[in-house]
């Protein structure tokens, strides 16, 4: 039987996809071969139907259960004998398929890499003594860690040339930059291998990006589109996707949550209901959709920032398999990439760190881009592209261009007077004739130093992120990138290619360093004000302004060493009206589960230390709970809220004058710690909801005091 009579006999198609026969031959000829091919081109044919033409077993590493399942019924079903050996079937269901496996009635056999060589297994041993005619890796860029999803179980896979050195080996994955595709092949060690690089354009995709504002209203107002088509929408918490699944089924739509902390049983049956479409939505984390074969979803939505391309690219490609014309839509905030740099930064390793950096800030370039996406995806995997692809948002809007020369100009002289030795930030400083103490003196000297003082910092980060994309300026590698020179720069500097560039649509980039700011807080105060107000018989402003209002709203401090950072508290003010304001700011903190954002204010000039009753009033808690007070003791002595003397004792776990194992057991210590370190402490809620009812916001706060110990002290006591 050929391949092409194999393909109409068991797939009912007559002709081969993308380079499927080539990738075919080279397996049936005893080749090793790498294979890339975007999702839905159709990567496991390549080592089924070879499986179904080749005289022996055929072995398949794949990473999860629910995947291994799906393909084995779809197999069995077009009448190619498969089965899988995992944790999930019971010995005699195992014993069952052993014996089915000596029998030659098997021509596919579904593992976990750990399943194949996990310490003290005969598995391995077994295997060899059958005749295997072929080893295929799925999802290749796991044994990776440059990555989007490297698995440590993969690395076991380094020694499967030495198990089984004569059988030829396929490696399969949709995504994988020049990098990670390298680190495969060293890693496989795999013999000569042929490489077979698909086309990643999936013409029928169309890619959006929107500012994200309101997501849900945006996302509802997107599925109002859809309401009966099938999608997925990913999102960064597993607490998140419970959530929006249930706020979506109050407005109507039948959708399920799925993440890695469900049980299998809910897992399996909400994948089920989805491939069924006896669900339309999936609400999921990154841990759903590898290797599902759902041809019909429409639509994905990403309602965070992917951490990478190689991720953002694969999980997009889960829409659309059947060909018809699908959507991608992902909201973006730059708050989002700020989150998200914490994960990036892997502990004890440097190169990893930089690189998953940088595959971060190639997803924030993705989401900024004023040219065509696609051609930004397709380059990114070394695919060349036409400008325009006419289906994705940018190209499909009315962008105003300018002639933006005189622009392009300062920046290229600058990055030229500065030889090409420092990064974007230092030579925006230096165009707007920046007074930052950091800046060279000789560097003030510079012709170019000033000369673009007539635009903000948000239009000269955005001109030089389109001056690289255009291919003007580049990006160095290494720890501390910096800007340099192109081939392209020498004739605009000397007046000899003209640059366009794309008018700003909104003043909204000029507002992305701003922390949002709590309505309802400032709500809250304001209605304090007016009281005070009432009282002194005064206008509003002139208690406090509502600059100083927004400000509390936004950089909820918590203390009254960190009030006196929030402008408009002079001295009197403070010692007048602080703890007031402070109570409420605490307290609905408290109520909403946030933390201080003080540490987010660009930074004041030090203020002496306030030498009244109010600024002691923390001093007053302490002295208090030293002689043995309870907190609940304290509050009643100074008709205080319980949770404001809480917050006055926190300030001494930051000052180290109070052990934290004062609020919290030791032993819980590392496990909220880790939570922080990998999510951040910007929002308490979703560290309560990932550590669960066993954790209170109190042992929470307590912890992120103790953690901001030493930076505390460095920025607010000396």
């Amino acid at each position: 039987m050929t391949p092409a009579q194999a393909l109409q006999k068991y797939y009912g198609y007559s002709e081969f996809r993308h380079k499927q026969e080539e990738i075919i031959r080279q397996v049936l000829n005893g080749g090793d071969a790498m294979v890339l091919m975007p999702t839905g081109g159709g990567k496991s044919l390549c080592y089924q139907l070879p499986a179904v033409l080749l005289d022996g077993l055929t072995i398949v590493i794949s990473p999860l259960i629910a995947l291994m399942k799906d393909q084995v019924d779809a197999l069995n079903v077009t009448g190619i004998p498969a089965a899988y050996l995992n944790s999930t079937q019971s010995s005699g269901e195992q014993q069952a398929i052993i014996s089915r496996l000596k029998n030659n009635e098997i021509k596919l056999l579904y593992l976990a890499p750990e399943r194949l060589f996990k310490t003290g297994n005969r598995l391995t041993e077994f295997l060899q003594s059958l005749k295997v005619s072929l080893i295929a890796i799925d999802e290749a860029h796991c044994i990776s860690h440059w990555g989007h999803d490297f698995r440590p179980e993969y690395l076991m896979l380094a020694g499967l040339k030495d198990a089984f050195p004569a059988i030829p080996v396929i490696a399969l994955t949709a995504t994988a930059d020049q990098l990670t595709r390298k680190d495969i092949l060293e890693k496989l060690a795999l013999h000569n291998p042929a490489q077979f690089v698909s086309s990643f354009n999936r013409a029928n995709i169309t890619y959006t990006v929107t500012p994200k504002k309101n997501s849900l209203n945006q996302l509802l107002a997107f599925l109002d589109q859809h309401k009966d088509d099938s999608g997925i929408i990913y999102c960064l918490s597993r607490q998140s996707t419970e959530d929006l699944a249930a706020q979506l089924k109050k407005e109507g739509f039948l959708a399920e949550a799925y993440h890695a902390g469900l049980s299998n049983d809910i897992k399996a049956r909400n994948q089920e209901a989805f491939l069924r479409d006896e669900v339309r939505i999936i609400v999921a984390t990154i841990a759903f959709g590898m290797g599902i074969n759902k041809s019909n979803v429409r639509w994905v939505v990403h309602m965070d920032l992917p951490k990478n391309i190689e991720g953002y690219y694969q999980e997009t490609g889960r829409a659309g398999r059947d060909g018809l014309p699908s959507d991608a839509l992902l909201f973006y905030s730059p708050g989002d990439a700020f989150k998200l740099q914490n994960f990036a930064r892997i502990e004890g390793n440097e190169d990893q760190s930089r690189i998953m950096l940088r595959k971060l800030d190639d997803m924030v370039k993705f989401c900024q881009l004023t040219t065509c996406r696609r051609k930004y995806l397709l380059n990114y995997f070394n695919e060349s592209f036409p400008d325009t692809c006419g289906s994705c948002d940018v190209c499909l809007s009315d962008y105003q261009k300018f002639d933006g020369t005189l622009i392009a100009q300062k920046a290229l002289s600058a990055v030229a007077r500065l030889k090409e030795s420092f990064g974007s930030g230092y030579v925006i400083d230096i165009l707007r004739g920046s007074n930052n103490s950091k800046l060279r003196p000789e560097h003030k000297q510079l012709k170019t130093y000033g000369i673009g003082a007539d635009l903000s910092k948000a239009d000269w980060q955005r001109y030089l992120r389109e001056l690289i994309t255009l291919g003007y300026l580049k990006v160095s590698d290494g720890a501390y990138p910096v800007l340099m020179l192109t081939n392209k720069s020498e004739a605009v500097l000397k007046g000899q290619q003209t640059v366009e560039l794309t008018l700003s649509q909104t003043t909204e980039e000029e507002h992305h360093e701003a922390l949002p700011h709590e309505a309802e807080l400032l709500s809250r105060l304001k209605t304090i004000r007016t009281e005070i107000a009432n009282q002194e018989n005064v206008p509003a402003y002139i208690i406090l302004s509502d600059a100083t209002l927004l400000e509390l709203a936004t950089y909820l401090p918590q203390s009254m060493d960190e009030l006196k950072y929030i402008s408009g508290f002079g001295e009197v003010k403070l010692a007048k009206y602080g703890e007031l304001f402070l109570t409420t700011v605490v307290n609905y903190c408290d109520e909403k589960g946030l933390v201080s954002q003080i540490k987010n204010r660009p930074v004041k000039r030090e203020r002496k230390a306030i030498k009244t009753s109010s600024k002691n009033t923390r001093n007053d808690s302490f002295e208090l709970y030293k002689q043995g007070k309870t907190i609940a003791e304290i509050a009643q002595l100074r008709e205080l809220n319980p949770q404001t003397i809480e917050n006055h004792l926190y300030q001494f776990i930051q000052t180290g004058e109070l052990e934290v194992t004062t609020f919290v057991a030791e032993s819980k210590i590392p496990t909220i710690t880790d939570a922080i370190e990998s999510y951040g402490a910007e929002r308490l809620a979703p560290l309560k909801e990932i550590l669960g009812d066993d954790y209170s916001y109190t042992e929470i706060k307590a912890v992120v005091a103790w953690m901001n110990r030493e930076q505390f002290t460095r920025r607010f006591l000396h």
